[in-house]
């Protein structure tokens, strides 16, 4: 029943999220624009996608090596692809339907499996942290005038310009992390305080989560190929970026935004796809479409690209997904029957 009711919410956040993006969108004209589109771009992209799936695969066989087993590649990714299937169905059951289908195939113990998904998430967290500290920088004026303007436009005010409002916005931006950096400092040193800290459920766990990170990035060291695993967290990111940047080159009206224009979407996206949703559906939509406004395309065409890229990769996964589900399917079924053929040959 939990599991019904955790769905239907999802399914109606996800459908009135849609709602919200496309109710002022002609959807004819959308359709439209994708039939003539350059379809080949949407080829390049899905390979780097699938290759991007299957250097996860590889970066997790390196986590789990060090538990004594080792899983090989074509499991190990055929695992990855059905917890991306399962995640477009229903959310958050993609690491568990990843863990559960790699013991079908591999007898590797979910437990154990389970564990180095959590490690390699949040390995995946620190880089986007990382990620969205670099577009800041980059897109630092861009980025701060729109958010300057909209809190701006939120409380009233306005009669700031725009390099004030920018400087002002940076100024907060330093504060609070000098702030934040001397509170850890302080409740780090003082046993006693991080120790009533830790009473609080809420604190409990931003504790807990941090130390976690903290855990998982130095769980590297464990690793018989650190260099490689680094390589391959990096390879992972930038084919995600090749999978949304070269598909600006489907639609004339986005064919010439530039490079730093796909890492912010690249960020936001990945945000979006936090979303409790089937897939991040409606949050990529709402978040993408209207950040792309920042790079000069209009709304409208802002939320017909993160359709375009959206839908091209959920269409890939699900066709993909279902393919690798159907091979777990049948390989089950070699083993099962290859036992009753030995006992009755016996």
């Amino acid at each position: 029943m939990k599991n019904i009711l955790r769905y239907t919410i999802s399914l109606v956040l996800a459908g009135g999220l849609l709602w919200f993006v496309f109710k002022d969108i002609n959807l004819n004209e959308m359709l439209d624009r994708f039939a003539k589109s350059d379809w080949r771009w949407i080829a390049v992209s899905c390979f780097c996608l699938l290759l991007a799936h299957v250097t996860r695969a590889w970066r997790w066989g390196m986590l789990i090596e060090p538990l004594d087993h080792k899983p090989g590649i074509v499991n190990s990714s055929v695992s990855v692809l059905t917890g991306y299937f399962a995640n477009y169905i229903v959310p958050r059951m993609g690491e568990v339907t990843r863990c559960g289908t790699l013991y079908r195939l591999e007898r590797i113990p979910v437990s154990l499996s389970f564990g180095t998904v959590v490690a390699e998430r949040i390995f995946d967290v620190i880089i986007l942290v990382l990620m969205i500290g670099l577009n800041f920088i980059l897109e630092f004026d861009r980025l701060s005038t729109f958010f300057t303007d909209f809190f701006q436009s939120k409380i009233g005010g306005g009669s700031q310009s725009g390099g004030s409002g920018s400087g002002m916005l940076l100024s907060i931006l330093i504060v609070g992390l000098l702030a934040i950096a001397v509170v850890s400092i302080i409740v780090f040193k003082n046993a006693s305080l991080r120790n009533k800290l830790q009473q609080n459920a809420v604190i409990a766990k931003i504790i807990g989560f941090a130390q976690g990170m903290l855990e998982g990035l130095l769980s590297v060291r464990k690793l018989r190929s650190p260099g490689l695993f680094i390589f391959s967290t990096i390879l992972i990111w930038v084919l995600y970026y090749l999978v949304s940047y070269v598909l600006f080159f489907c639609i004339p009206e986005t064919s010439d935004l530039g490079p730093l224009a796909g890492l912010t979407l690249l960020v936001v996206g990945a945000i979006g796809m936090t979303a409790p949703t089937q897939g991040g559906i409606g949050a990529y939509h709402l978040l993408v479409g209207n950040v792309m406004v920042l790079y000069g395309l209009s709304q409208n065409d802002g939320i017909t690209l993160a359709t375009f890229i959206h839908g091209a990769q959920m269409l890939f996964m699900l066709v993909i997904g279902a393919l690798a589900f159907l091979y777990v399917l049948i390989v089950n079924k070699n083993k099962v029957e290859e036992p009753e053929q030995v006992s009755a040959a016996n």
